[in-house]
């Protein structure tokens, strides 16, 4: 199964709740809090591993979850944090947002690293609420909730020279001859179903990645034949080596080279555009080495080769490393620049420098929900709610007050609502009561 694109639902772990304890010594009858905190949950973290070369790893399972913090213990004890959980993917996965479609990460360098979603971070215990006049709080936050989020991953092969034809052109039979790989090869159409990687060694142990992509066809670049999965694994070539079958006659092998061309430019100009050079194969097929010459006479720099023989092929790979090693030197810059798109270049004098901007808080937002409950929009006063304790007394009492200093009183107020009315932040429920600082809490609906 040809699998090179796959959507996953990723959930980074919670973060543990923070301790209400208090020190409990002989001799010591007023220890104070010591409640620590929980641990941070785990990211996921999406990393490069050359020996993977498909996503076909994510064939079965495509949810993923990191494991929770562990909650604070008393005398200070932090909770243990969520290990991260590592998915390693091929180089040339690009990771988008499947919602947004924005692009999140260009994985192409070994050991890259990519957090896709970050761990929600642990409560505090009641040791950070100790104030001159509260000397005994208990209040201690629940960790954050792990943020949850879809990612699609698309396998853009990387290499340095790819392989491009009809079906039965003798790609991968070349690739075979150059790097000494071993494809499934026979005389039928689509034989390769998934682009296959070979390493050709050149002489001083230089080495090139060689990809033998499977044969388009007309309507490729509409999708025809599964065309657009194939030509994407062209985009992060180097160099192009268009094979053409020389065995099948003249009017065949040029009209051949026009419908790949064709198709290359009609997908991306850019792609028409790579390097490349031309192989006319299956010259030891009766016929062919004089469809080769005829052919070869008309094409500046066409190599006439027998891939089954490898008579030409070395010649072949020669140009060939010659045209990477230039495409290599002028896009250097560009491929620094393809692979880390929202990388900041060092600033100048050796050193960075860091500009305090003050985070802006956007005023709530209160909008009547179709029952007639009220629904309070804001990420900052949803967090607020969320982290907080609602069956402990002195924890709500604070809430209370920041949600007044956050505006939602002003807001539901502006909004028209009144005594009794339900009022909703999160997944939480509270009953407005007129006179306190901010909405009471109704029982709560989950335990954390």
């Amino acid at each position: 199964m040809f699998l090179d694109e796959v959507t996953l639902d990723v959930t980074a772990g919670s973060g543990g709740r923070g301790a209400v304890s208090f020190r409990h010594e002989k001799y010591v009858p007023h220890g104070g809090p010591d409640g620590g905190d929980g641990g941070a949950g785990g990211s996921v973290v999406l990393v490069v591993d050359g020996s993977e070369s498909t996503l076909a790893r994510f064939r079965d399972r495509r949810i993923f979850r990191a494991p929770d913090g562990r909650a604070g213990g008393r005398n200070l004890r932090s909770g243990a944090g969520g290990q991260d959980l590592v998915l390693p993917v091929p180089p040339g996965t690009v990771v988008r947002d499947a919602e947004s479609g924005e692009v999140i990460g260009d994985l192409v360098s070994p050991d890259q690293r990519l957090v896709v979603v970050a761990g929600g971070r642990g409560g505090r215990g009641n040791t950070h609420f100790a104030t001159a006049t509260r000397q005994a709080p208990r209040i201690g936050d629940l960790g954050e909730r792990g943020p949850r989020r879809r990612i699609h991953l698309e396998l853009k092969l990387i290499a340095d020279i790819g392989l491009v034809g009809l079906p039965n052109a003798g790609k991968s039979t070349l690739l075979a001859a150059l790097t000494g790989a071993r494809p499934k090869i026979a005389s039928y159409p689509f034989t390769t179903l998934e682009p296959n990687l070979g390493v050709a060694e050149l002489s001083g142990g230089r080495t090139l990645v060689v990809a033998d992509v499977p044969g388009l066809i007309e309507g490729a670049h509409q999708g025809a034949g599964l065309g657009i999965d194939f030509l994407r694994h062209l985009e992060r070539t180097r160099v192009l080596i268009h094979v053409v079958d020389s065995g099948a006659g003249v009017e065949e092998a040029r009209l051949a080279l026009r419908q790949v061309e064709f198709e290359l430019a009609a997908f991306s100009a850019t792609l028409a555009a790579r390097p490349g050079l031309v192989a006319l194969n299956k010259t030891d097929l009766p016929g062919a080495a004089a469809t080769a010459a005829e052919l070869g006479a008309e094409i500046a720099g066409a190599h006439l080769i027998s891939a089954a023989t490898r008579q030409g092929t070395d010649e072949l790979l020669a140009a060939a490393a010659t045209l990477v090693t230039a495409a290599r030197r002028e896009g250097s810059g560009a491929d620094a620049a393809a692979a880390w798109p929202d990388a900041a270049p060092p600033s100048e004098g050796g050193h960075r420098v860091y500009r305090h901007i003050p985070r802006r808080v956007e005023p709530p937002v209160v909008s009547r929900e179709v029952d007639g409950a009220y629904r309070v929009v804001s990420p900052a006063v949803e967090r607020m709610v969320e982290r907080t304790d609602l069956v402990e007394e002195d924890a709500v009492a604070r809430l209370q007050r920041r949600l007044l200093a956050a505006g939602v009183d002003a807001a539901l107020a502006a909004a028209g609502c009144q005594e009794g009315d339900i009022v909703r932040i999160g997944e939480e429920e509270f009953s407005y009561v007129e006179g306190l600082a901010s909405p009471s809490p109704r029982p709560p609906r989950r335990a954390r």
